[in-house]
């Protein structure tokens, strides 16, 4: 049996017990109330009656959501013209088979008719009444259900697309990233070839590892931060092979931030900001601050740099950074954010914040 199958038998066995159990407990209170006023409660005709009743039922819930999704949607006329014959049509329906199957397995009991047609005569009022009552309220919960199944399809939905495009956004930032990368690291390794042959190849083994963890995380949303300030470290012996002692990096991050889920490759860009816009162009040695802490339920990541600083028309947000953001947006919404500001003692400061969770491997 496979898996739609087996899912259809156990939604129908659920519906056949939740009927059967309403159906029980009505014959319960029906034997009970005749207990109360000193009568002998007639169990069979209190059990063939609300069996009857619910079953039957049962057997008309398909019908009717049929016919809540023909009208659902169209507008109250459509929905009048629809509901109202079909609801006294079916509660006609099935309080006659209910009077019926009753009638045929218990007869008249102590009531005063001798037929069909007087027993019918007799509770037709009050059964119909009753029966106009069921459709509607089954409808409602029916359409209830219904509504509830698509708004949780499309949060589905929703969030399958907002992680094609996290994944999308990931995938156009190596893009970006290894082409001028690679570019520059061989030119750097080609230049050290022959004047450092050892830094060549220590070059070439850190470029290894690096282009090693971009495939290893190349399907990866989210990793733990201990992973991306190792990838971080990775870049930045290369990145100090081609400043040498123009630049030194620090890294500060906190022993319990280290487990914390973080969106891959989410500090490289900002450091390379750093480099590029910030230190590559000034002329003393610079240097790079990475730093993590945890505020409550909240993670934050802050690279600093003592370099140019951001222009006196305000930042610009080039290609890293812009990604950056529209990530950060994806996968945590308002709950994220991330700001640039002047170092009082020059340079930049990009912060980012956004909810701590452990990463689950």
């Amino acid at each position: 049996m496979d898996t739609t199958r087996r899912t259809r038998a156990v939604r129908h066995a659920l519906a056949f017990v939740f009927w059967t159990l309403l159906a029980l407990s009505y014959a319960l209170s029906a034997g009970l109330s005749s207990l109360s006023e000193g009568r002998s409660p007639d169990w069979p005709r209190a059990l063939a009656w609300n069996l009857a009743n619910f079953w039957l039922w049962m057997a008309f819930v398909p019908l009717i959501a049929w016919l809540g999704r023909q009208a659902a949607g169209a507008g109250w006329q459509r929905f009048c013209a629809v509901h109202v014959p079909a609801g006294l049509l079916v509660a006609l329906t099935q309080m006659m088979a209910q009077l019926f199957v009753f009638w045929t397995l218990c007869g008249p009991g102590h009531a005063p008719v001798h037929t069909f047609a007087g027993f019918v005569g007799m509770q037709f009022a009050y059964n119909y009444h009753l029966s106009l009552l069921t459709y509607w309220l089954i409808l409602v919960v029916l359409r209830g259900l219904e509504s509830r199944r698509r708004l949780r399809d499309e949060q589905w939905r929703s969030s399958q697309l907002e992680v094609q495009l996290a994944q999308s956004q990931l995938q156009a930032l190596r893009m970006q990233l290894q082409p001028h990368f690679l570019f520059n690291t061989l030119n750097a390794i080609s230049a050290l070839a022959l004047a450092e042959p050892l830094r060549a190849r220590l070059m070439i083994a850190r470029l290894s590892d690096f282009l090693r963890m971009t495939l290893e995380q190349r399907h990866a949303q989210q990793v733990p931060l201990s992973r991306e300030v190792e990838f971080l470290r990775c870049y930045l012996d290369i990145q100090q092979v081609r400043f040498q002692d123009r630049l030194s990096t620090r890294l500060d991050m906190a022993e319990d931030t280290l487990h914390a889920a973080v969106p891959s490759m989410i500090l490289q860009p900002l450091v390379e900001n750093a480099l590029r816009h910030g230190l590559l162009a000034k002329t003393e040695p610079g240097s790079l601050h990475i730093a993590s802490h945890r505020e409550g339920q909240l993670l934050r990541l802050r690279v600093d740099d003592d370099g140019l600083g951001l222009p006196p028309e305000g930042p610009t947000e080039g290609l890293g950074l812009g990604n950056t953001r529209a990530r950060l947006d994806v996968l945590f919404g308002a709950a994220a954010s991330m700001e640039l500001t002047r170092n009082a003692g020059g340079g930049t400061r990009v912060e980012l914040c956004f909810p701590f969770r452990e990463h689950v491997a």
